[in-house]
């Protein structure tokens, strides 16, 4: 880039991240993420029951809640005390589906393993950080599952997410706020190791993008998935 990025970073550096497993001591999963300005509490529960519509399957369900906390940014934001607004519902259904992509099997009884994604702080890639913390307080409960009742270890396989942009026409991956907020093209891309796609959320801001851009894109979110994946294997102990 021309310029430097606002923390001087280059265009192809992830933030500094940073997984605190363990960092709850109630729940059964847990992790405690930070990505450079972003924090993120990851709790993983299993409860017994499952939705109504899974009742007399014999299979359990993994699913999502999304919050953030009044004054995770500069100003502060009203509670969401009525349910959760359309842009945290869309968030928490991106969450649930990326983190059952991490799960081999739903086979573990009639149980749900809820993760509540709560954000303490946040300068940009709550959602892509909140995956990424979630998927290791997941993996600490379905190993809890396997530890505590009849069933198997239902975890599958490490999942990730991160954030890809087009700033000043240029790639760069993991978008803080003060980029994000400019990007001509912000794109959210979720694996599961070592090269399968999950969910792949991009949009131009003004305008449109090429295809090669699009190529580009991806090619720079799986540089960076391949640090996620690292760590979170460094954090499990993998």
């Amino acid at each position: 880039m021309t310029d430097p990025r606002p923390d001087g970073r280059q265009r192809d550096e992830l933030r500094p991240v940073r997984l605190e497993r363990g960092a709850n001591p109630y729940a059964e999963g847990s992790c405690l993420v930070r990505c450079g300005g972003t924090l993120v509490m990851c709790t993983a529960s299993v409860q017994d029951g499952v939705p109504g519509w899974r009742r007399g399957s014999g299979l359990g369900w993994v699913t999502a809640e999304y919050a953030m906390l009044p004054r995770a940014t500069t100003e502060r934001t009203l509670r969401e005390r009525r349910g959760p607004g359309g842009r945290t519902a869309e968030i928490q259904r991106l969450i649930g589906r990326s983190l059952r992509a991490a799960v081999s099997t739903m086979a573990f009884g009639e149980r749900t393993i809820t993760i509540d994604c709560d954000v303490l702080q946040a300068d940009g890639g709550t959602r892509t950080a909140a995956i990424t913390g979630g998927t290791v307080a997941l993996a600490d409960a379905c190993a809890w599952i396997g530890r505590e009742t009849e069933a198997a270890d239902p975890f599958g396989g490490l999942v990730a997410a991160v954030s890809v942009g087009l700033v000043g026409g240029e790639p760069v991956l993991d978008l803080s706020y003060a980029e994000d907020r400019t990007a001509g093209v912000d794109a959210n891309i979720v694996m599961r190791e070592p090269d399968r796609f999950i969910e792949v959320q991009g949009t131009a801001e003004d305008g449109f993008f090429a295809r090669a851009d699009l190529d580009g894109l991806l090619d720079l979110a799986h540089t960076g998935m391949g640090v996620l994946f690292e760590q979170q294997r460094a954090a499990l102990g993998r």
